[in-house]
């Protein structure tokens, strides 16, 4: 077994203690479910099927890139102010607040529900972690968050498009 030195990973901040201490700890349970999302919208756009299968394959596909962009500038964010981020699938797991869906088939309608439920979970977190950012002076990590959110809504918002339904659907 290898012995493993702790490095000081301390970042140049001015945010003091606690903001180095609660938002990278807020961005990593973030990072967390961002991952979750990402393999759920993933699995959703590879198991999809049924008369709307392009459609909801390509919106998904796109949705899943999206996504997945967050996850770079979430953990850089992190360490930038002092913190650390994920390190591993193990950690996702502990930290994850969005549910996996392992299910063998999920109807196409529900796949669309759930990640805009998923989406929706995801924007009271980041609007959350705002909040913490805001008490404690955090301007850059509020102004990444009021993009993600933003970017969230519009996925929430042809989530809910595309799952209406109709006379012609």
């Amino acid at each position: 077994m290898t012995t493993m030195t702790k490095a000081n990973l301390q970042g140049p901040t001015d945010l003091g203690a606690n903001a180095n201490r609660d938002v990278p700890a807020a961005l990593r349970a973030l990072l967390a479910d961002v991952f979750a999302l990402y393999l759920k919208t993933k699995n959703f756009h590879w198991h999809v099927s049924g008369r709307h299968f392009r459609d909801y394959h390509l919106l998904l596909d796109e949705q899943a890139e999206q996504i997945f962009a967050m996850t770079d500038d979430i953990a850089e964010r992190a360490r930038k102010i002092g913190g650390t981020t994920l390190r591993s699938i193990g950690q996702i797991a502990r930290e994850q607040r969005i549910l996996d869906n392992d299910a063998d088939y999920v109807d196409p309608q529900d796949m669309l529900a759930e990640l805009r439920s998923d989406n929706q979970q995801l924007t009271r977190e980041m609007r959350r972690v705002h909040e913490l950012c805001d008490e404690y002076g955090d301007v850059a990590t509020a102004s990444l968050l009021e993009n993600w959110i933003d970017e969230t809504e519009r996925r929430i918002w042809f989530l809910y498009e595309t799952g209406r339904g109709g006379p012609n659907s």
